[in-house]
């Protein structure tokens, strides 16, 4: 996850404010990550434990608390690996960053493993509560279905950027540092989608599931069009590996038929 500037190109811009920028540009990003994720999965955890304790809901599953550790050291990996790069301490970053090699799978495993985890309560709630409480855990389930297509869209993006920058990473550390962010903003919805205060297109459509993570990685990429005055290729990746995921979410968002689909894989095909 590098993230020396480019020697060359801050000449060619100049002034001490850009060098500075620059070199910590990436800390800010990966702070601005962790600060969202606080914003979005706090008070929805702080919400879902008092209504575990209450009794409203099923403990969480362990994938879930397995999930947050490994997405926790995620954003505190690209914290860590950010800031040694901005101080100069390369060899360090070099050898911290294969915990990335080992990281990243576990998180797309991770994640996959918890869809069928979290969705297989709300499933179990319908099939086994109360009439009551199945009626109103029925009425939740095509908002859980859609959910479905952002959970399988961020594991397929993420996987394939992490790949590739980790690739990136011995022959061009400009693709590889830009891609390792774009890769977890990749998983941002997860938490955007749960900030209350921010305006959102649920259950109509995936509209905001693009707009704020966006807005999240904004002040990376126009600074990079403000240094380079050029698009960096790393977007023009970014833009590749998202584009038919985002276009195949966009598509089924709400249909039956991928109701029915997901509740197949998810062996409930009796509910649809």
């Amino acid at each position: 996850m590098a993230t020396t500037a480019d020697d060359t190109t801050l000449k060619g811009c100049g002034g001490d404010f850009v060098a500075f920028v620059s070199r910590w540009i990436y800390v800010f990003m990966a702070g601005l990550f962790i600060v969202t994720v606080f914003a979005g999965f706090v008070p929805d955890s702080i919400g879902k434990m008092g209504d575990v304790a209450a009794g409203r809901r099923p403990p969480f599953p362990p994938i879930l608390h397995v999930h947050a550790v490994l997405m926790g050291s995620w954003l505190l990996l690209l914290l860590t690996q950010a800031t040694l790069m901005a101080t100069g301490r390369r060899a360090i970053h070099k050898q911290l960053g294969l915990l990335a090699v080992v990281l990243a799978p576990a998180i797309v495993v991770a994640g996959f493993l918890l869809i069928p985890a979290m969705d297989g309560q709300l499933i179990d709630g319908i099939r086994h509560g109360p009439p009551e409480v199945a009626a109103r855990l029925q009425e939740k389930l095509p908002r859980v279905m859609n959910i479905m297509l952002i959970q399988i869209r961020i594991g397929i993006v993420f996987a394939i950027l992490v790949a590739i920058g980790l690739r990136a990473r011995r022959f061009d550390t400009e693709l590889h540092k830009r891609l390792m962010f774009l890769a977890t903003a990749a998983a941002l919805p997860a938490a955007t989608d749960r900030i209350e205060w921010l305006p959102s297109s649920f259950p109509g459509s995936a509209l905001t599931v693009e707009l704020w993570p966006l807005l999240v990685i904004a002040p990376l990429f126009l600074w990079d069009v403000f240094r380079l005055r050029r698009i960096h290729r790393a977007y023009l990746v970014w833009f590749a590996v998202t584009l038919i995921p985002a276009v195949t979410m966009h598509l089924l968002w709400g249909t039956d038929w991928w109701r029915r689909t997901a509740l197949a894989l998810l062996g409930a095909s009796d509910l649809a």
